[in-house]
């Protein structure tokens, strides 16, 4: 049966449901240290709605966010939710600012810690017993984690760009690559945040730019700049070491999809952005909750980059005004607290389970910021994947062409040589930090380090083996997820496939040699192409199926476009390089080129599929 689709009510432009407005609002306890099990305190800054100037004495909701970003920086949106009558909580999470113990990027106690927080907001007087939790990335996180130890209080939760639902398979690592560009700059921008010596400690990181270290990998424990906190230093350098896909992966903080049945069964909102670093696990958290799930489960995802909602482009892409959600941290989320706290009538009632948007509606016009205009709408359903899709196998051929015709070939292969040294640079993509993520013009230059002059687009490359269709006879909607299987060999024990999704514009007056539109894109590393839970090395000249997942994506395919596929062997420094040396991960002291086959004839048809999305309604 397909489903009803259902005309989107924008969560940008909806009215302000009758509500309890009007308070004023006092910091009613700044610092005040929650204890949790191990004796430890969590500072945390507590808004109360007030008449003049003093609390009022009424049992109201919760509203919760734990973030390792100093609490102070929530201010304005706590106390515009306070406003409208929630007591509002803000935490430094373990071991950051004013909190207790010691920080890891990734530890149990933070998801132990949540759920004793939890606990005790909901026996305070001013509670009624109702706790929701909110935030964004490393705040989502962690609402994630204490949602897995299913806290009696927590009613509800919205999910921003966060809850990894598996951290080896995106986030941290990426099917067998370390995501290095990511997890280093994070460290560096973030470690001088922590005592003692912070002052130190940020002149050492601004004389030494991250930068520069990006092809210092692998760093040596005790010989780098993060080595003056050896926490730091110890979980970037773990993470980089501890390739195979065991119990170091499987708590909860770093893996939800493993702990889906005991989390709270409770309405949560999953939200994503289709160039945000965490977009794979939106859609397995959202999925993975909803079928096992009475409580509602939504999804939202918008042409965002991380932390980008509230933006209508994304890189050096528009997509219009309807793509960003101006009230982001206001009444869209008063909107969902409303209903699910206080059992208000909102919109929120209304939604269907799934509003994507659409990319890729636009006309390529050179808007008034000097960003191509994609555009864009949303779209509603009731289900992921949309019902109805059709799934298309596009074929690649020697010719370099992209074809729903099977190869007929018997022999049929493209060898290019990969070189670890000079690295394919990352242009956009769910890149995150300091690197450019997002939406850009797949052309080498001086925003995309290691790009060297002179800058030419990418398909120039000869480490890089173009596929694409002809210029599109209509419009082809894909929605859906991505899926390649890739036939390929190497003369190597151990090297890396990269993939990517390409909107290739026509050349205009607006852009004169077109425009190369990444959608989106992923990498395998060859040891792990069989299983994760540990590495099996490639028999050099031997042919083996990689079987390769971007990212989701809905883009529309405009008629005069084509379709293209980018094979190559490494985005660099988001992902790390591989030596192709086969030495154990992070250790590497060698570096040697690689020839990587691919291979496209009638016994080894490699090719992507693409789905097809049915009509709107």
């Amino acid at each position: 049966m397909k489903p009803r689709l259902i005309a989107a009510v924008l969560l940008v432009s909806c009215a302000v449901p009758a509500r309890s407005q009007g308070y004023d609002v006092v910091l009613a306890e700044r610092n005040l240290m929650i204890p949790t099990r191990d004796g430890k305190r969590m500072a945390t800054d507590v808004y109360r709605p007030a008449r003049n100037g003093v609390a009022v004495s009424e049992k109201l909701p919760v509203l919760l966010q734990r973030t390792p970003y100093d609490k102070t920086t929530a201010r304005t949106q706590a106390e515009y939710l306070a406003r409208h009558g929630y007591v509002v909580a803000v935490q430094d999470i373990r071991g950051r600012y004013k909190s207790d113990g010691n920080f890891l990027k990734v530890q149990p106690l933070d998801a132990t810690d949540g759920y004793d927080v939890i606990e005790w907001l909901a026996t305070q007087p001013y509670s009624n017993g109702s706790i929701g939790m909110w935030g964004t990335s490393f705040a989502a996180h962690m609402e994630a984690g204490a949602a897995q130890l299913h806290p009696p209080a927590l009613k509800t939760a919205v999910i921003n760009m966060g809850g990894m639902s598996n951290a080896w398979d995106h986030g941290v690592r990426y099917r067998g690559a370390y995501e290095m560009g990511r997890q280093l700059t994070w460290a560096w921008s973030q470690l001088a945040a922590d005592a003692p010596n912070p002052s130190v400690r940020k002149l050492l990181l601004e004389q030494e730019k991250v930068e520069t270290w990006y092809d210092r990998q692998p760093m040596r424990r005790g010989l780098n700049p993060l080595s003056v906190a050896p926490l730091y230093e110890g979980w970037y350098i773990d993470f980089f070491e501890h390739a195979d896909y065991d119990a170091f992966w499987k708590e909860p903080m770093m893996n939800w999809s493993e702990h889906y049945v005991q989390t709270s069964d409770i309405p949560m909102l999953q939200i994503g952005g289709w160039y945000d670093i965490f977009l794979a696990g939106t859609f397995q958290n959202y999925a993975g909750l909803a079928k096992i799930k009475k409580s509602p489960q939504r999804l939202l995802v918008g042409p965002w980059v991380h932390h980008g909602d509230t933006l209508s482009y994304a890189g050096d892409v528009s997509y219009g005004a309807d793509a960003a959600i101006t009230d982001f941290d206001g009444d869209f989320h008063l909107r969902w607290f409303d209903h699910y706290l206080k059992g208000l009538s909102t919109p929120v009632e209304k939604d269907a389970a799934v509003k994507l948007f659409v990319m890729g509606t636009g006309d390529g016009h050179k808007d008034s910021a000097g960003r191509l205009f994609h555009g864009g709408y949303w779209r509603s359903a009731n289900e992921w994947p949309l019902a109805g899709t059709t799934n298309v196998p596009y074929y690649f051929h020697a010719n370099g062409s992209l074809a729903r015709e099977k190869p007929t070939e018997k022999s049929s292969s493209t060898t290019f040589t990969f070189d670890p040294r000079h690295p394919v640079p990352t242009i956009g993509g769910g890149a995150s930090a300091r690197l450019k993520d997002g939406a850009y013009d797949q052309r080498e230059g001086v925003r995309f380090p290691p790009s060297q002059v002179p800058y030419l687009p990418l398909r120039s490359r000869a480490d890089i083996v173009v596929f694409q269709t002809e210029p599109l006879t209509e419009d082809m909607e894909v929605i859906g997820p991505i899926h390649l299987v890739l036939h390929a060999s190497s003369n190597r024990t151990d090297t890396d496939f990269t993939a990517k999704l390409i909107d290739v514009y026509p050349p205009s007056d607006a852009w004169p040699g077109g425009f190369d539109l990444n959608i989106t894109d992923a990498i395998i590393r060859g040891r792990y192409r069989a299983t994760r839970d540990h590495a099996v090395m490639l028999q050099p000249g031997k042919v083996y199926p990689f079987s390769i997942d971007p990212f989701p994506t809905a883009n529309v395919f405009k008629k005069g476009h084509r379709i293209r596929v980018d094979i190559s062997s490494s985005n660099f420094p988001r992902f790390d390089v591989n030596p192709n040396t086969g030495e154990p991960l992070g250790r590497n002291r060698r570096m040697i080129t690689a020839d990587n086959t691919i291979h496209h004839s009638a016994a080894y048809p490699s090719h992507i599929v693409l789905p097809l999305a049915p009509a709107r309604r």
